[in-house]
């Protein structure tokens, strides 16, 4: 008797635990925020690598790669892979680094983006800079990563709010003050958390209701 007891105990236990550690279906919108593990050095020529990794990948809200990104999960993931911390939100994005005037942009700056038909101040969008006008971004517009050219669209110089750079021109130091409080954020691992995965549905709608 005590050692059936013993051993219904223990099943118990590995249920428990078991339950605990049970990798997270995906579903739509998947708002886990999976933190990017180190995969190279910060630097510019690493930023350029990644952006042609990703070129096409499909813009899905919420997501932060591997497979698909929303607008800040694209310069999150970047940025994350180069062991720069940037929050998950293009909001607070926008919050930390040091603010750069658009006429001194250099590559791998990110511009921050409101509405076109609105002067607030409020962050909807985020792109990396590129030069020459051009920028990389996870577009809504076009469901996928892309880039895009001021002259070609220059609704977004209408709606641009603010541009911040993490990185020193020569990449030897890190511009990570903060403009205001930051919303704390609990990140997952692939372990424990699906992203979206190709072969999977690609919502209808770029932005869910």
């Amino acid at each position: 008797m005590k050692n059936s007891f013993s051993i219904f105990f223990l099943i118990i236990i590995a249920l428990l635990f078991g339950g605990c550690s049970a990798k997270k279906p995906y579903s739509y919108p998947n708002y886990d925020i999976i933190k990017p593990e180190k995969t190279c050095e910060p630097n510019r020529e690493n930023i350029e690598k990644l952006l042609k990794k990703y070129l096409d990948t499909p813009y899905i809200w919420a997501e932060e790669g591997p497979y698909a990104f929303d607008c800040s999960g694209l310069t999150y993931n970047i940025y994350g892979q180069m062991g720069i911390a940037l929050p998950r939100t293009a909001r607070e994005q926008a919050k930390v680094g040091k603010s750069v005037h658009y006429g001194n942009l250099i590559y791998g700056d990110l511009i921050f983006f409101g509405s076109a038909y609105s002067r607030t101040s409020r962050i909807t969008h985020v792109g990396i800079y590129l030069g020459n006008g051009w920028f990389a971004h996870a577009s809504s517009k076009d469901r996928k990563v892309t880039y895009t050219n001021f002259d070609d669209e220059p609704i977004y110089l209408k709606r641009m709010r603010t541009c911040k750079r993490y990185m020193s021109p020569d990449e030897r130091s890190y511009y990570m003050n903060c403009d205001g409080k930051l919303t704390p954020m609990k990140t997952r691992t692939l372990a424990n958390s699906t992203p979206w995965q190709p072969g999977m549905h690609i919502p209808k709608k770029a932005v869910p209701n």
